[in-house]
């Protein structure tokens, strides 16, 4: 009756759905014959039918067919005894099933490679396809087949595809390397030709896969990172995640072996620093004497990760802490820890392998985690090793301020239902009380009383830890030795009675009296004992005949004799031993003169130390340090060297463009004629851009190293954002900006550096264009070219003539001053401009891309402004005092980077409230202007306040301390994603121009359904604009809605397109260069039209 319940289960599970897949109609069995026959020849006939479908003329049946199959394939079914049918439609002109069929041969091409072989020549002629997609997948096809004798075939496939345009292709290309390299390594010269050639591609799309498959073919070359490494560093934040991790790994171990050790005492980390002009040639002499200055790539390198912490993906920010762990100097290490903390809400598997690296950073560096002490704290919804590991943290952690609370945490942990829990919380204790004596005697009363505990598994464990506490002072502590002696009759595991049969023997001269009578006790049961057991019999034994043979002599012999004849060879062994040292006779020779000493001997007392004492020997993050073992294929860190290799081996190839790129940074350097800056003032610029200075200002000092790496992306990104004819807003962040952090080896994107290149052949003479750093926004190009870091007043005009000189001849320098000058300074459009502009002119303006000026990109008034406020601070929180917020999205007064956040106070207590300003803010970098202190608010009254805050275009809570004259109360300010734009307008022509940079990686599209009576144009303008602060763009299309805005701190264009399509579709499109932004925007967007 089972067997056939069973049965009909099976049938439901394995044979009714595949034959739902397949279109077929099931029918139930009647008998269990019935029920098998049923089953196999579901299967078959499931099968037979699908061959059916892809030999059919019909298209759309082989499409259906596939799309089965490939279902099949997701569910883990097998479907190899399709590959005859399907190989044949690897000749489709139809697009989507050749994309289906090769999803299917990448699968099984391996395990049919002789039917594989027979369609060789239509992969090649894959690799020819208009189609990027079918290329690829004709190349991973073809390294999917691993058959030697088509390895020629193979190789020059890779070499024709690292060569493509597309992106995607080159990156397949560096996948398919890997695959050849396993197939035949004797392949690996040529390989790396390729390798070489792919890590020049600019490509983030390309740069994680080329890095992995030099990991994989070619670890040990690292001459081919030295021109490529600080392309890397600043391709790093725009790679995919998987490729990020890679790339780090990678960059670790390239720092280990390129840049001197940032840990030495006398290190200094200020990269800007100069020699002593008055150096004598004898210091020059001492190298040892000279300080050390940290590497410009080695600080270009901590700056372009620290970033990635504030990735979502949990192996990225575990390789960006590994790197600071490994390379940064010591008091920089912090940055991770809060990341680390976070990664601790994620899933088990994830939190085991962050733990495991916190717990060797904890030993060695105490003071990162401190802070977060509760935060490892165990739950009760933990598994065992995640407890375990919680465990050995906190132990690390302890020290005489906080063992208190980690004691009180320990004493619950023992009452745990999971046994090997509480054992190793009692084992924790013993380590708290090793290495802290103040808690000793503390701990050692503790474990005193848990062995009158009923749980046989605590007692047992806490026997075990006494015995090695005792040992640091047995003399104190006779009585609890004779309170173990009594357990013996009631405890079972052989550990404990071995550890405390060990104690009564190492001290038996303090506990006279009761050694000799436990002896009699454990010669009754000797032969039942466990083995463990018995060899501390033996011990004890031979440890009471020397010490006090009277009472002890008859129970010795008879121990040895029972041991003579036990099982066990090593207890034979041992009594062996015993007998010929404390019983002289003629055999026994000199050593019996020395029993005393060497069974007596006084022993050390055990360290009890962590278990991830050793593992920093592994790089942190590794499977080797996971295992605690040298896995396969691990690479071991280098030492740092100890004299600095050259550095000028990474400056071939990529330092040549930042060159002409850099000194335009700041105040840009004038041309051959008409120079207005002095000469010695552009060698002093020179000398600065090249510096590697992370602030980059004229009159500012050198920033703090960890806020300089988060500030080099903002900055970067301002220099290429701002519109020609900004508001009045815009004249005062200009001028703001005019100090905008520069580093030596900020390069431009790839668009950027092809537009460069073009400029001479428009103009008359070599161009240097305006800075715009490897972040910046490409959507504004062509205006940031023309008129970015322009001033208000009249110097500032003189500078924009400076900077514009560059790119056109003298005389159309005067003409490009005059058009940016108009729109920012209307006092200087008296010079006439009907005599001076000509058409030719004005159509080589528009051929140096300052077209844009005309229609120019401003920022305007917000289209619609949500009242909803949110709560900052609840009454009974605030003791009385209430807060909430609202964003008001109108550009900040105090600073245009900050986003304008009003906040209203309530006292709804009886008692006025006093001094109620802002304290802190968290994290310390946060930048943000806080409201004036409010002296007195009465009971029942409200005020409303307002106040800055830059969240650098991130929705990270702002977190920061509401301080009154009594109390602190921790408040966070949590912004959605649309509240960090500013509106702009733009011309339906420039909105086609910014979107068509904005594609590839900066595009984001998805489809929602929108219900018939929202898809009119006002009832979508309204749903976009209450989620997000964006402009309406004019449109010529009633079925296409376009919006617009910049974000608020680094001024990235945003553009979103909604299209009405058919049956109350929309295809929703987002495009601009900050991707996490437009993914969170899209998703915000698609929620609210799809609501009705």
């Amino acid at each position: 009756m089972l067997s056939m319940s069973a049965n009909n289960l099976y049938n439901d599970q394995g044979g009714a759905e595949p034959a739902v897949e397949a279109g077929q109609e099931t029918t139930p069995t009647s008998s269990s014959a019935g029920v098998g026959s049923g089953l196999f020849s579901s299967d078959f006939k499931k099968n037979d039918d699908l061959k059916e479908m892809l030999e059919s003329n019909k298209e759309s049946l082989k499409l259906e067919a596939m799309k089965r199959i490939v279902g099949l394939m997701s569910r883990g079914r097998n479907a190899s005894d399709l590959f005859p049918a399907v190989v044949k439609n690897v000749a489709s002109k139809n697009i989507e099933l050749k994309k289906l069929v090769y999803v299917y041969l990448v699968r099984y091409a391996e395990e049919q490679q002789d039917l594989a072989l027979l369609s060789i020549s239509t992969f090649q002629r894959g690799l020819k396809d208009p189609n990027q997609l079918i290329r690829a997948s004709a190349l991973r096809v073809l390294s999917s087949i691993r058959v030697p004798i088509i390895v020629p075939i193979m190789m020059l496939a890779i070499k024709e595809a690292a060569a493509d345009l597309s992106p995607y292709v080159r990156k397949t290309a560096a996948h398919a390397i890997q695959k050849l390299h396993s197939l035949d390594p004797e392949q690996k010269d040529h390989l790396i030709e390729v390798i070489e050639k792919l890590l020049k591609d600019k490509s983030t799309l390309v740069a994680g896969s080329v890095v992995m498959a030099f990991e994989e073919v070619c670890p040990d070359r690292i001459d081919l990172i030295h021109k490529n490494y600080r392309k890397l560093c600043h391709l790093l934040v725009d790679v995919e995640e998987w490729g990020q991790v890679v790339i780090i790994n990678m960059l670790t171990r390239y720092a280990r072996t390129q840049f001197l050790s940032p840990w030495r005492e006398d290190a200094q980390f200020d990269e800007n620093s100069e020699k002593t002009f008055y150096d004598s040639d004898e210091e020059k002499d001492k190298a040892d004497s000279r300080p050390y200055v940290m590497d410009p790539d080695h600080r270009l390198l901590l700056r372009s990760t620290k970033p990635l912490l504030q990735s979502r993906n949990t192996a990225v920010v575990m390789a960006v802490s590994q790197l600071y762990w490994h390379l940064a100097p010591k008091h920089e290490v912090n940055v991770v820890t809060k990341s680390l903390v976070r990664l601790l809400r994620s899933h088990r598997e994830v939190q085991y392998i962050v733990l495991q690296n916190i717990a060797t950073m904890s030993i060695q560096r105490k003071g990162m985690f401190e802070p977060f002490l509760k935060s490892f704290f165990v739950r009760s919804t933990d598994a065992t090793h995640i407890k375990t590991l919680k465990l050995e943290i906190l132990t690390n952690l302890a020290n005489e301020a906080n063992i208190s609370t980690i004691l009180r945490e320990f004493q619950t942990y023992v009452k745990s239902q999971d046994k090997a829990f509480a054992a190793a919380t009692i084992q924790a204790i013993g380590r708290c009380a090793t290495n802290i004596a103040e808690v000793t005697d503390t701990c050692l009363n503790g474990l005193v009383l848990l062995l009158s505990n009923r749980d046989e598994t605590v007692v047992a464990e806490s026997v075990v830890v006494i015995k090695k506490l005792l040992q640091t002072q047995p003399s104190q502590h006779s009585e609890i030795i004779k309170h173990m002696a009594k357990l013996l009759d009631s405890i079972t595991v052989a550990m404990a009675r071995a550890s405390i049969l060990w104690l009564i023997g190492e001290y038996c001269e303090r506990v006279p009296k009761i050694a000799p009578d436990v002896l009699r006790k454990m010669a009754k049961t000797f032969t039942a004992e466990e083995d463990i057991v018995k060899l501390q019999i033996l011990n004890l034994a031979a440890k009471l005949y020397l010490t006090n043979s009277k009472q002890t002599k008859l129970l010795t012999q008879y121990i040895l004799n029972l041991g003579k004849y036990d099982q066990n060879y090593d207890i034979r062994d041992r009594t062996r031993f015993v007998r010929q040292l404390i019983v002289p006779n003629e055999k026994s020779g000199a050593l019996s003169k020395y029993a005393k000493r060497i069974l007596l001997a006084s022993k050390p007392a055990p360290v009890l130390e962590s278990t991830f004492k050793d593992r920093d020997r592994f790089q942190l993050g590794t499977l080797s340090h996971t295992l605690n073992t040298k896995a396969n294929g691990y690479l071991e860190l280098s030492d740092w060297p100890m004299v600095a290799p050259d550095q000028s081996v990474r400056n071939v190839e990529v330092f040549e463009p930042v060159k002409e790129w850099v000194p335009s940074l700041g105040k840009s350097k004038p041309a051959k004629s008409d120079k207005f800056y002095s000469d010695s003032e552009e060698e002093e610029e020179e000398e600065e851009a090249a510096s590697g200075s992370s602030s980059g200002a004229e009159d500012s000092s050198s920033s703090e190293e960890e806020s300089g790496s988060e500030e080099d992306e903002s900055s970067s990104d301002e220099g290429s954002d701002k519109s020609s004819t900004q508001s009045e807003s815009g004249k005062k962040q200009q001028v703001l900006r005019k100090t905008a952090g520069r580093d030596p080896h900020d390069s431009c994107s790839e668009n950027e550096k092809t537009a460069i290149r073009r400029k001479p052949k428009a103009g008359s003479r070599p161009s240097q264009p305006k800075a715009s750093s490897s972040s910046s926004s490409s959507g504004s190009q062509s205006s940031s070219e023309a008129d970015s870091d322009s001033d208000s007043d009249g110097s500032a005009g003189q500078e924009q003539k400076q900077i514009s000189k560059p790119k056109t001849e003298v005389k159309m320098k005067k003409e490009v001053s005059l058009l940016d000058l108009d729109d920012f300074n209307p006092v200087s459009t008296s010079v006439p401009k009907a005599s001076i502009l000509s058409p030719s002119l004005l159509s080589d303006l528009e051929g140096l891309s300052l077209s844009s000026v005309s229609p120019a990109i401003e920022v305007s008034s917000p289209v619609f402004v949500p009242h909803m406020s949110h709560e900052l601070l609840h009454r009974m929180s605030g003791k009385g005092l209430a807060a909430c917020y609202h964003f008001p999205r109108q550009p900040c007064i105090y600073d245009p980077r900050m986003v304008s956040v009003q906040l209203t106070f309530t006292n709804c207590g009886e008692q006025p409230v006093q001094d109620l300003h802002v304290g802190e803010a968290s994290p310390p970098a946060l930048s943000l202007h806080r409201f004036a202190a409010i002296e007195c608010l009465k009971p029942d009254a409200s005020i409303t306040v307002s106040m800055g805050i830059d969240f650098n275009d991130s929705t990270q809570a702002a977190s920061f301390q509401l301080c009154t004259k009594e109390d602190q109360f921790s408040v966070s300010i949590q912004p959605a994603v649309g509240e960090l734009f500013m509106p702009v307008t733009m011309t339906e022509q420039d909105f086609y121009k910014e979107q068509g940079k904005l594609t590839g990686m900066n595009e984001s599209s998805t489809t929602v359904t929108v219900s018939p009576e929202s898809t009119s144009a006002q009832i979508i303008t309204r749903k976009v604009v209450c989620v997000a602060n964006m402009g309406v763009v004019p449109t010529s299309q009633t079925n296409v809605h376009r919006f617009a805005a910049r974000t608020a701190s680094s001024e990235a264009l945003v553009l979103a397109t909604v299209e009405l399509e058919e049956a109350s579709a929309a295809r929703l499109l987002v495009n601009t260069e900050k991707t996490v932004i437009g993914s969170m925007l899209l998703r915000d967007l698609k929620t609210a039209l799809s609501q009705g």
